[in-house]
């Protein structure tokens, strides 16, 4: 490894410096704003200043922490971590101008700062508006340290107590600009990281074979980050892998198991019957002339899959707006059909289990719980007449047996089976309540906490259901269809979906091949900003508020974390309708800024008004 550089800013009697200086592999360069002779009147500043020159340091005066690059010449501005203790405009400056004072130390620091370096910024009580401050002063009138360092693409990745009492001869001075100690009890370091760029919103292509013919289509605008990621390939160390390893490991255990992956289609003809089109990516083809032999290498698991008629092929009459043609094609929404068509042609064995993953795609709403894409696993079983419940309950206490072995936040999920009933889907997931449109559900497989019996929103992690048509007198299909992706955040302690999805190389690294591991975010306490939208409905149309939220999801690139109806309005006289929604911007990974969370705010009232046709108020 090379030489560790630390570069210090704003050091008053250069104190803290000197309890730096000295460290193996490390290079310090310390500075501050005033002067060589207005900083060595400071007391005790000559000495430090002496000792860390003889110590081999750097001691640089007069330096302008919000001009970084205008004191190191290019080869000299890597530096691995850069401190900034208690900044202050000085005098009776307020939170405004120290605010100020930060984006502009920011945005300075990012230009002199290694790739996978560090800023740390340590702040008296109350000043960073986190909830690491305690007491927690009102939004307002903090220095909203995380907003402003989002500016400057930074994330607070760490806070922790900055205890003056362990650094080793450190003493704090410079109260209001003077040779003046100030009170540091309670005060934090905050530690920033580089944030990946956000998500860059260019049109993206996919090629498929399609019979002789090459077509290609353009990727749903929600979904351009989430095709073809190759979470379940053999050589992914991803969380969603393991389980589904850990989950078929299991299962072998007990059953004969086949896996049947081979030759699953993005790709469905038709039309869903009982599914709701408005939850489905639709897909237009377009012919593809010259594919390169790499963009053509993944044909057969891009093939398209013409499902069973009965399943899949709609009427002109049950056909969705705009989809008239039994043409139409859309992203597969479930692996059911497949299984279905399957089942039809006699595939699967009894005493067998047949197991079919990957990814599956559903407009939804925009809530905490749900996914536009996940990773399905279904499980598929012939058992013979009047055994299938207790099949069933063998084949969920294995499945409990695992995520017991494996959970590991300390406490212990219950999964249990409950009876399906039309009144408790809706108090479910958006994964159950989906899952119903696709045929009878039978069984849900719930996540319980402690205390029994208070379920949360979003425990349901799988259903169970068997074929309407038998195979034959004697034997009966099970389908049990399980959610990777709420499997893995359960198991891992990840509280946002979007995080499985994340390009930041530190979330894989916290899972090394074949391990599951608590989560611990990079990304702390990301700050949050709220849009109103207001506009006139079409007259006499119906407005798709699923549309409308798919549309928040692409513009924002997943940004939108709630959106909620404020008020609805009918003009007296013309009839015409007004709706008012507030939006609340977030990423739980990146840093977004307020300017960033406005500009895809302009660009939705852009799109609503284009894509929507509404007329913005």
């Amino acid at each position: 490894m090379g030489l560790r550089r630390v570069l210090l800013l704003g050091e008053g009697n250069f104190s803290f410096a000197a309890s730096l200086c000295g460290a193996e592999g490390t290079h310090v360069v310390a500075t501050c704003y005033e002067s060589e002779e207005d900083a060595s009147r400071r007391g005790g500043a000559a000495r430090s200043i002496r000792r860390l020159r003889e110590s081999g340091a750097e001691v640089v005066f007069s330096v302008d922490c919000t001009k970084l690059k205008d004191y190191f010449s290019p080869e000299k501005r890597e530096f691995n971590c850069i401190y900034f203790n208690f900044p202050h405009c000085g005098r009776k400056a307020g939170v405004v101008k120290n605010r100020e004072l930060l984006a502009h130390f920011f945005r300075s620091s990012a230009g002199v700062l290694a790739e996978e370096g560090e800023v740390h910024v340590a702040l008296c009580n109350g000043q960073g508006g986190t909830p690491a401050d305690q007491p927690r002063r009102e939004w307002h009138n903090s220095w909203q340290i995380v907003a402003v360092a989002a500016g400057a693409g930074f994330i607070l990745s760490s806070v922790h107590p900055f205890n003056a009492e362990t650094i080793h001869g450190y003493k704090c001075t410079g109260y209001r600009s003077q040779d003046k100690s100030f009170c540091v009890d309670g005060a934090l370091n905050h530690i920033f990281t580089r944030s990946t760029p956000l998500l860059c919103f260019t049109p993206r292509s996919c090629k498929i074979q399609l019979e002789s013919q090459k077509v290609s289509f353009q990727v749903p605008q929600a979904l351009v980050d989430k095709i073809n990621r190759g979470f379940l390939e053999p050589n992914s160390n991803h969380p969603v892998r393991t389980v589904k390893e850990e989950l078929t490991a299991g299962l072998s255990q007990a059953f004969p198991l086949q896996h049947t992956d081979s030759c699953l289609s993005l790709l469905h003809q038709g039309h869903l019957n009982g599914v709701c089109p408005s939850n489905i990516f639709w897909i237009t083809l377009s012919p593809e002339e010259t594919p390169s032999p790499e963009e053509m290498s993944h044909g057969s698991a891009n093939a398209v899959l013409f499902c069973h008629a009965d399943f899949c092929q709609g009427t002109e009459e049950n056909a969705p707006e705009g989809c008239h043609s039994p043409e139409q094609f859309y992203l597969r929404p479930s692996l059911l059909p497949h299984a279905q068509a399957r089942m039809q042609e006699g595939a699967f064995l009894p005493g067998i289990l047949h197991v079919l993953s990957g990814p599956v795609f559903r407009k939804c709403r925009i809530t905490p719980h749900s996914m536009p894409v996940f990773h399905e696993v279904l499980i598929v079983f012939a058992v013979n007449r009047g055994t299938e419940s207790s099949c069933v309950q063998m084949l969920v206490n294995n499945i409990a047996s695992m995520v017991h072995s494996l959970h590991q936040t300390g406490i212990k999920p219950n999964i249990n089976l409950q009876e399906a009933t039309s009144s408790e889907t809706s108090e479910l997931n958006d994964f159950a309540a989906f899952e119903s449109q696709l045929g009878k559900i039978q069984y849900f497989i719930c996540a319980e906490t402690d205390p029994p019996g208070s379920r949360e929103k979003g425990s349901c992690v799988g259903v169970i259901r068997t074929s309407h048509e038998p195979v034959s007198s004697e034997l009966v299909v099970v389908f049990v269809s399980l959610n990777l992706d709420l499997l893995a955040m359960l198991l891992c302690g990840i509280s946002d979906w979007r995080m499985l999805w994340t390009p930041d190389t530190r979330f894989l690294r916290q899972f090394p091949r074949g391990e599951l591991k608590l989560f611990k975010s990079f990304s702390l306490y990301p700050p949050s900003y709220v849009h109103d939208v207001s506009f006139w409905l079409p007259e006499g149309e119906q407005f798709d508020e699923v549309a409308f939220h798919t549309l928040a999801r692409g513009v924002s690139g997943d940004m939108v974390v709630s959106i909620q109806l404020r008020d609805s309005f009918q003009q007296a006289g013309t009839g015409r309708r007004s709706l008012c929604y507030r939006l609340t911007f977030q990423s739980c990974d990146r840093a977004l800024s307020c300017r960033g969370a406005a500009e895809m705010q302009l660009r939705l009232r852009e799109e609503i008004q284009r894509q929507l046709g509404v007329t913005l108020r």
